[in-house]
């Protein structure tokens, strides 16, 4: 009897050991919260496109403006949040030896979304860009930029700015001397014309 009852517990423990690996291996591996804690990048370009795929299912959700205005910017926030992740798996490709796709990739999802003027970084998308108080934002004209001060405009002048330090660069001395050779041939043959003409026609006026 006790040796059938150890078969049993043998048995059973064999199929509970069947039952868990079944369920590891079946067990979907959850994305990592940070990117730069993955150090593959096979598994680095997955998690890109799953991220992809979830702004793409939520840019298509936001489209619908009877969701509810608390709905539609919780879901603008959401779509931001993964932007935001996506640029994070992106930077780890790149720094893992992948592709740059802040310059080769598509830049469809991002272009759905619309900036306020002075805000950047922060998208909407679909339905949220007529909730209230967003169009509004967008029909402000951005802000001018600050002025300068005097102080600052001063920092750039310096001795270049007025011109004290153009005979350093060796260009401009051969110019001058080969200038003024020239223009002193040209003041002493109209010198000499001038004199060889007035001995010969002395009534004549010349200017």
């Amino acid at each position: 009897m006790a040796r059938n009852a150890e078969k049993a517990m043998t048995t059973l423990a064999r199929w509970r050991a069947a039952q868990l690996g079944e369920n590891e291996k079946h067990k979907v591996k959850r994305r990592p919260y940070l990117a730069s804690e993955c150090k593959s990048l096979y598994a680095c370009e997955k998690w890109r496109m799953q991220v992809i795929r979830e702004i793409a299912k939520k840019v298509a959700q936001i489209q619908n403006a009877g969701l509810g205005e608390f709905r539609i910017r919780d879901l603008n926030d959401e779509i931001n949040k993964l932007l935001r992740e996506k640029r994070h798996w992106e930077a780890q490709i790149k720094e893992l030896g992948g592709p740059d796709y802040a310059e080769i990739g598509p830049k469809m999802l991002d272009h759905e979304g619309k900036e306020v003027p002075g805000n950047r970084g922060y998208k909407y998308f679909g339905a949220a860009k007529d909730l209230p108080g967003v169009r509004e934002l967008f029909e402000q004209e951005p802000p001018l930029p600050p002025r300068k001060t005097r102080a600052e405009l001063m920092k750039d002048i310096d001795a270049d700015y007025y011109g004290y330090r153009d005979d350093d660069d060796g260009i401009l001395v051969p110019l001058e001397f080969f200038t003024e050779k020239a223009c002193k041939v040209f003041i002493f043959t109209r010198y000499i014309t001038y004199t060889t003409v007035k001995q010969l026609f002395p009534n004549w006026v010349l200017f």
